[in-house]
């Protein structure tokens, strides 16, 4: 992450378990997720998502209905096995009125529906 970047983001309130920062340049979120770690990235994006709009996980809509975690976890694990070679790889997709990347280094940035409503930071 560039100075530039580390300098607009903020930390969100009430993510010390997922960190979770705000890019006030962009509007989005950032987070990682450890691909090796006990949490998989589905799980990741699910809880970073409930705090970032500030709902109980359990309230989002199913995230089966808009990709399939297991696809999704094993896609994650597949490009950090690869490592260099897969450094490229992303997938977006929409989720809980967000738009939610998945890169190959783990990050995770998700951009809220912005339309008309207060973001939460």
């Amino acid at each position: 992450m560039s100075k530039t970047a580390r300098d607009r983001s903020v930390p969100v309130d009430g993510t010390a378990e997922w960190p979770v920062t705000y890019d006030t340049g962009h509007g989005t979120y950032h987070t990682r997720c450890a691909v090796m770690d006990y949490e998989p990235v589905s799980t990741a994006v699910v809880m970073a998502v409930s705090s970032i709009l500030d709902v109980e996980p359990d309230d989002l809509e199913s995230l089966s209905a808009r990709v399939d975690p297991d696809a999704l976890n094993t896609m994650v694990v597949d490009w950090y096995e690869a490592g260099s070679r897969a450094s490229d790889g992303s997938i977006t997709f929409s989720f809980a009125d967000c738009t939610v990347s998945v890169y190959a280094d783990g990050e995770i940035v998700i951009e809220p529906d912005h339309s008309g409503e207060r973001v939460p930071v």
